[in-house]
């Protein structure tokens, strides 16, 4: 086939998720041409070395990717960012119809940035059937809490709901959710996001990274990743405070919330709570071999009950033993793997429960659960078997559009 994407991100941005799809059906045979933006992410500002403008495209074997301008304000502000989703969304629009033309469906990697775009480009290309792969439904997580922006955005998004052919939703929960924003329940499936599999794969700890994250034979619990509202780490905090002869809580990464963090570490004179600055993500599967487990933190909000973090497949897909304080499809998608432990999410008292059973389950039945899940993962959220839905979902979408004419 011939594929079209739209994706507000793409690779070198941290966007594995377009980028490796668009590769892997490319690789498969198709022809794919990518429509996205110049990379700006995180840091609201373009990348050394890019420069925007209108006519930039490169080619490799099968694989087109056309970058178009859009704005970088890089103030982090609702107004910034909603001029940048707007420029995209009208650069978009100006260079569809021809780039994507003769194209035999779209797949759009649906975040609130890519609603604008995704409803104009849907709207030009008319006939051309299409495939949303929704990563996220709450448009005031993008806009501030601003509820004008927001609105704005859910009406953009529910267009787009009602006029794909097929729609992907990353967690089960997240179906519900598209439903009631007006999709046809009969369109939606669920197709479980994959992580970067050249980096995250089973690994032997160094000595280096031993020496790192061990300091006894205690046991240890490893949270990497963000230190952030959403992961409400002061739970982490106080649950490992109460088992301070028993497990060891290293804390990898940064974040917004981690003066809090370790100020509550301090104030609970929490000696078994250590923090350990970022690291490339191609260093982590050496820390997670050298650790016992990896820890999975969601607050309870609504927003995140039907959302999966990337960290889990990350866990999975290197055999890592999990324990999860989280709600919704991160604690089931545990617990059906059977790859770990689970408990409600900001109850500190019911983690600390899961964390002293983590440290007395042997070694052996540890190793066991972190094969369980990397056979889940393999299973139901490998690269491999993503694409092949996605790909289903498109050859579906062309065939029930042909039948319809």
């Amino acid at each position: 086939m011939r594929i079209g994407i739209l994706s507000y991100h793409f690779p070198p941005e941290p966007a594995f998720i377009p980028g490796s799809l668009a590769e892997e059906l490319a690789a498969r045979g198709h022809e794919v041409r990518v429509l996205t933006g110049f990379p700006d992410y995180p840091g609201g500002q373009v990348y050394p070395g890019w420069r925007q403008r209108w006519r930039h495209e490169t080619h490799s074997e099968r694989l087109a990717v056309r970058r178009v301008p859009r704005y970088s304000g890089g103030d982090g502000s609702t107004g910034a960012r909603m001029a940048s989703y707007l420029s995209f969304a009208g650069s978009a629009a100006l260079v569809a119809r021809r780039f994507l033309a003769g194209i035999d469906a779209l797949y759009v990697f649906q975040l609130p940035a890519t609603s604008f775009a995704a409803a104009g480009v849907l709207r030009l290309l008319g006939r051309v059937p299409a495939v949303l792969h929704v990563q996220d439904v709450w448009p005031e997580e993008a806009t501030g809490g601003d509820a004008r922006w927001a609105a704005r955005i859910g009406a953009a998004t529910a267009r787009t709901y009602r006029a794909a052919d097929r729609i992907a939703v990353v967690a089960p929960s997240m179906r519900k959710l598209v439903v009631t924003g007006g999709a046809d329940p009969a369109r939606v499936s669920v197709v479980l996001n994959w992580t970067d599999e050249r980096i995250f794969q089973p690994a032997r700890p160094s000595p280096a990274a031993r020496q790192l994250v061990r300091r006894d034979g205690r046991c240890v619990v490893m949270h990497a990743g963000t230190i952030g509202a959403r992961q409400g780490l002061e739970t982490a905090v106080r649950a490992a405070a109460a088992l301070d002869r028993t497990l060891d809580l290293v804390l990898v990464g940064s974040g917004a919330d981690e003066r809090r963090v370790r100020g509550l570490a301090a104030e609970l004179r929490a000696d078994n709570v250590r923090f350990v600055e970022r690291r490339s993500p191609v260093d982590m599967p050496d820390l997670y071999a050298a650790a016992d487990y990896q820890l999975v933190m969601q607050r309870d909000l609504p927003e995140l009950n039907g959302t999966v973090p990337g960290k889990l497949q990350a866990a999975l897909s290197c055999a890592a033993p999990v324990v999860a304080s989280a709600g919704g499809d991160t604690a089931e998608l545990v617990e059906r793997a059977r790859a770990g432990l689970s408990c409600p999410p900001e109850d500190w008292a019911s983690l600390a429960d899961r964390f002293w059973l983590a440290a007395t389950i042997p070694p052996p039945a540890r190793t066991d659960m972190g094969r369980r899940g990397r056979e889940a993962y393999l299973r139901e959220m490998s690269l491999p078997a993503g694409v092949d839905r996605i790909e289903r979902m498109l050859r579906d979408a062309v065939a029930a559009r042909v039948s319809r004419h």
